[in-house]
């Protein structure tokens, strides 16, 4: 219909989101897999009502410049919105949303996958059959680190951080957790399980056996764990980062790695997505995905949901529940 409300969608998204789109909107924009160029994004954006993006699109204020004065709201496909100049958004009356909540199971279990993976010597071991290697069982073959009786340690206690602390009890591990906002509500904790928080992050690195990372890219996060506070980790532990890339100094991690005091990382994401620092490829003692944290049929698919659901109600002039600036909107 003419009279309806114009989105334009950077990639293509999984089902149903393609389907609820063309049900509430005209749609305009990248229908294939690959990632929109910026010549299409500046193009494609003029005159929409709805812009839905994911995070490997940069909207600035050329892009919010070239959509014009109908545009209502960015919809973002994902649980962070770093690449959105939210500021920019709300000095032009435009709602930015994004999707928490959906893929905090999917990342935590993907979080357990790097563990176990790091801490086990998994990809090593893979590499050894494939190639040949393994000519028999031996008493030293790539020996790893048992996690019953370890610590972990938990930097954000968020949603997906809690969702990995959970996991840790059936480990036999205990957990140690920072959080901007203090200690958990003591009727918050799982029972029988033993959560113990700290306000101090350099205690925790110096006192964790696998220290995973659960923040959001901020100014204050960036580079969170550089070379210093890498060098306080504990001797023989582990780093997981299913977050954001930045959050950590990665030619500082390739040195922990080399040089101590890191045993093992196991990294989804990356300072200069997609390209990975130099030295990290080639160490073995490092397992590397490619941003699949919420990468299962379900979750992506209540994501893709939940952003056009978000677009709607904004054009609707309905409540958008996860918007981060309306509050700021006038």
């Amino acid at each position: 219909m003419a009279d309806r409300p114009t989105i334009m969608v950077t990639r293509l998204l999984p089902p149903p989101g393609p389907e609820l789109m063309e049900q509430y909107f005209e749609v305009r924009g990248n229908r294939e897999d690959r990632c929109m160029t910026r010549e299409e994004m500046l193009a494609e954006v003029a005159g929409v009502d709805a812009l839905l993006t994911l995070l490997t699109d940069r909207v600035d204020v050329d892009v919010l410049e070239a959509a014009g004065p109908s545009l209502r709201v960015v919809s973002n496909c994902a649980v962070g919105f770093d690449n959105i100049d939210v500021e920019e958004a709300t000095r032009r009356n435009i709602l930015v949303a994004t999707t928490p909540g959906v893929l905090t199971d999917a990342t935590a279990e993907l979080t357990w996958a790097l563990i176990l993976s790091a801490c086990r010597r998994v990809v090593e071991g893979d590499v050894m059959v494939r190639s040949g290697e393994f000519v028999g069982w031996t008493p030293t073959l790539l020996l790893g680190m048992e996690l019953k009786g370890r610590v972990l340690g938990v930097v954000g206690m968020g949603r997906i951080g809690r969702a990995v602390a959970e996991r840790a009890e059936a480990f036999g591990m205990t957990v140690l957790y920072t959080r901007r906002s203090g200690p958990l509500p003591p009727d918050s904790i799982p029972r029988g399980a033993e959560w113990q928080h700290t306000d101090s992050l350099r205690w925790l690195l110096a006192t964790a056996d696998v220290v995973s990372i659960h923040l959001p890219l901020s100014e204050t996060t960036h580079h969170l764990l550089g070379r210093r506070e890498l060098g306080l980790m504990k001797k023989g532990s582990v780093l997981i980062n299913t977050s954001r890339g930045a959050v950590i100094d990665e030619r500082a991690l390739v040195d922990a790695l080399r040089e101590g005091p890191l045993r093992a990382a196991g990294l989804d994401v990356y300072e200069q997505e997609p390209r990975v620092a130099a030295g990290l490829v080639e160490a073995k003692n490092v397992v590397l995905l490619p941003h699949v944290g919420s990468a299962t049929n379900e979750t992506r698919g209540r994501m893709a949901k939940m952003a056009v659901m978000n677009a709607r109600a904004a054009v609707c002039g309905e409540s958008v529940p996860h918007a981060v600036n309306a509050d700021k909107i006038r």
